[in-house]
């Protein structure tokens, strides 16, 4: 089933490009002139599973009148009467513009999903409209560049979560399956355990590195839920990716991970938590995916409990980005652990996709400040006010606090401990903002 997509916003911020990317071809003209749209113009789109109706808009202008700039609105405000999603695109380098503003009033008023894109961002030049984009009252904003690609992965999961009652609706008909991108380096065994995994031997293994060159999707059932798992190209440092067609290879793994739901690293088990091991869950991490470790070839250990903690132990001081992300092992060629990994890989499902009703969150807020309130910084106490979750996939909060760009780091990761530990969220990424509290809403809007 297509979503209905609607891309807003004032003019010269990038919509048509984004539209033409998430179009995968050249429909709408792109021009550094604001203006250039006027009409609606629909397409179909797809990013990456999801089926996409698209509406490219005119840039939005905050009049009312009888001229070709009111008209103009006029088809933009129908786009968004007719849009199931609304994507509202702000250029991260110019910031917040007045008219900005006004879009992101007119959208609170409107009864619809709405995202909030800071296009723009790559490099660091964007990152002071990023930031300021907050104050729009449009929850987190994700950034965004349309003309390189990046972020599509952010993208993906704000439509999934902006559409709720349709992805439940589809899961409840088994209509769209998990996500698994099976991922690690060369010769660690992934193809393998997607063999052992579905029972047959669909993709080809053998002891040469390498073999995997594609992305390869395989739908399954277990337990009466669908999955769709993907095994991926093992990847290596990239000063020995060398090859065009191995960097080809490197970059489907890349995008099979920004458009996963659970990525499950697999390591051979004598040779676990290399560098690259590192760098790929770090990758996983930064990219907000729930993520699984599998220690691979388990019947090749000698003191099989002895190297499980030693295990644990490297996990834990090497990760700390990835502080409870369940560690499996497995024996695949045996079948030994498969229902294990996969009962993992649930735990990481359901904690990605949790949300927290906001009392609880800042009851609980209000006890962990009592036990262990904020330093203070320049004789100066930070005051936390409240504690929201502004979305899911991974679970992202919002705090509110007084003097809240002084918070040190270390009172930061307190708090993101903390929440793992009262909410069970730990087999997921979890994301805190803080922010000063300047309320959007102030207006009445």
């Amino acid at each position: 089933m297509s979503i209905k997509l609607a891309i807003v916003g004032r003019p010269n911020v990038g919509k048509s490009t984004l539209f033409n990317r998430l179009a995968g071809k050249r429909i709408a003209i792109v021009d550094d002139t604001p203006g250039v749209t006027r009409d609606r113009r629909e397409a179909k789109g797809r990013l990456g599973d999801l089926d996409l109706d698209l509406i490219d808009t005119a840039g939005f202008e905050d009049t009312t009148d009888a001229s070709l700039e009111a008209r103009m609105r006029a088809q933009t405000e129908a786009a968004i009467a007719a849009a199931e999603v609304v994507l509202l695109v702000v250029d991260a380098r110019a910031g917040i513009t007045p008219v900005d503003e006004s879009f992101a009033k007119l959208l609170r008023r409107a009864d619809k999903p709405v995202i909030l894109a800071a296009n723009k961002t790559e490099g660091r030049a964007g990152d002071v409209g990023l930031n300021e984009a907050y104050a729009l009252g449009l929850g987190e904003p994700i950034p965004l560049s349309a003309e390189h690609g990046e972020g599509m992965g952010e993208l993906y999961a704000a439509i999934v979560a902006a559409a709720p009652t349709q992805d439940d609706e589809a899961a409840a008909r088994g209509e769209r399956p998990i996500n698994i991108a099976i991922v690690g380096r060369p010769n660690a065994g992934k193809s393998t355990l997607v063999n052992a995994l579905i029972g047959q031997d669909r993709l080809l293994v053998g002891p040469e590195a390498g073999i995997t060159r594609d992305a390869i999707a395989v739908d399954w059932e277990w337990r009466g839920k669908r999955y769709r798992l993907v095994d991926t190209a093992g990847m290596r440092r990239k000063a020995k990716v060398q090859a065009k067609l191995e960097k080809l290879s490197v970059s489907e793994t890349l995008h099979a991970i920004r458009f996963a739901d659970v990525c499950v690293l697999v390591m051979d088990a004598g040779e676990a938590f290399e560098k690259q091991d590192l760098t790929i869950a770090d990758l996983v991490v930064r990219e907000g995916r729930a993520l699984v470790f599998c220690l691979a070839k388990w019947d090749q250990v000698e003191d099989t409990r002895a190297h499980f903690e030693e295990m644990k132990l490297v996990a834990r001081e090497s990760l700390p980005q990835a502080r409870g992300a369940p560690l499996v092992t497995v024996a695949a060629l045996s079948g030994v652990g498969l229902d294990r990994l996969m009962k993992s890989v649930e735990e990481a499902h359901g904690d990605w996709t949790a949300r927290v009703k906001t009392k609880d969150l800042n009851d609980w807020l209000y006890s962990s400040i009592a036990r262990h309130p904020p330093p203070a910084v320049r004789g100066k106490r930070i005051k936390p006010r409240y504690l929201t979750q502004i979305k899911a996939r991974p679970p992202t909060f919002v705090l509110i606090a007084s003097r809240a760009d002084e918070m040190p780091e270390s009172y930061k990761r307190y708090l993101v401990n903390g929440l793992r530990d009262a909410f069970d969220l730990h087999a997921a990424p979890v994301r805190l903002i803080v922010k000063a509290g300047k309320n959007p809403f102030a207006d009445g809007d």
